[in-house]
């Protein structure tokens, strides 16, 4: 079964040499050349004429993966479908324009059969852009690699984490797609930001769950199993929706972190 793209054409370019461009030129824009590969990292997941620029730090960082075909546990949340848990789907490739991207069944499997926190509902991934959005950054970076997608709905995300730690293998890569706060003034959003990337940077992930992001389920479990192994998080660029579309009346606050 494939899962093909919701947002293309919408959310980024649907023509694949376009799309294919303009992932290039935001990467290039990326100021920090990565120096060696990060165990997890977090993007943000809106439109890329908005948040692109950002994302693109997060991805640039993940140069070094590029040949070495990791596993990417993919964690975001649903904004369309309410239900319980996590799900997998029963995908066996996620498309976008750039082409198709295998899932790794055995880990989705393993995952399935180690908690009922885990289910294979496709439903909630049929509208959904928080996993499909980061694709073709993951695409243009490290070429080929396997595919875990995790849709969070209602769950425990630190109990989401226990069973992630006991899953992870070496040379595995988890990234969480989240954006910050949403609709507030400029001036206001980088008040709520600055405490919401306090928690994150102090792998508070209590602290963090009490905070202004609509991926915060799934970056408390990242933050919940960096405290455990002991990943340190640094915060690679940070802007709102005001700095790329001019309007700071009500914007959208993005995040790029990278977890070593």
């Amino acid at each position: 079964m494939v899962r093909k793209p919701a947002v293309a054409g919408s959310f980024y370019p649907a023509e694949p040499m376009q799309l294919a461009r303009m992932v290039d030129e935001l990467l290039a824009m990326a100021q920090t050349p990565p120096t060696h590969a990060p165990k997890a990292v977090v993007a943000p997941h809106a439109g890329y004429v908005y948040s692109g620029p950002v994302a693109a730090y997060s991805f640039r960082a993940l140069e070094p993966l590029a040949g070495k075909t990791p596993t990417v546990f993919l964690m975001g949340p649903a904004h369309y479908l309410a239900f319980e848990g996590v799900s997998t789907g029963n995908f066996t490739y996620w498309e976008t324009p750039l082409g198709q991207v295998p899932v790794d069944t055995e880990r989705v499997g393993e995952l399935l059969e180690r908690s009922a926190l885990f289910t294979s509902a496709d439903e909630p991934h049929t509208p959904e852009h928080s996993l499909e959005v980061e694709l073709p950054f993951l695409q243009a970076v490290l070429g080929e690699f396997k595919l875990v997608p995790l849709l969070f709905g209602l769950v425990d995300p630190l109990a989401v984490a226990g069973h992630l730690e006991a899953v992870l293998r070496p040379g595995d890569l988890v990234v969480v797609s989240t954006d910050l706060s949403h609709y507030h003034p400029d001036a206001e959003a980088r008040k709520l930001d600055a405490a919401t990337l306090e928690a994150a940077l102090a792998l508070d992930a209590q602290e963090l769950l009490q905070r202004e992001a609509c991926g915060r389920h799934p970056w408390a479990a990242l933050t919940a199993l960096a405290d455990r192994r002991s990943w340190r998080p640094e915060l690679l660029a940070y802007a709102t929706s005001g700095d790329t579309s001019g309007d700071r009346s009500r914007v959208v606050g993005y995040a790029a972190l990278r977890y070593d």
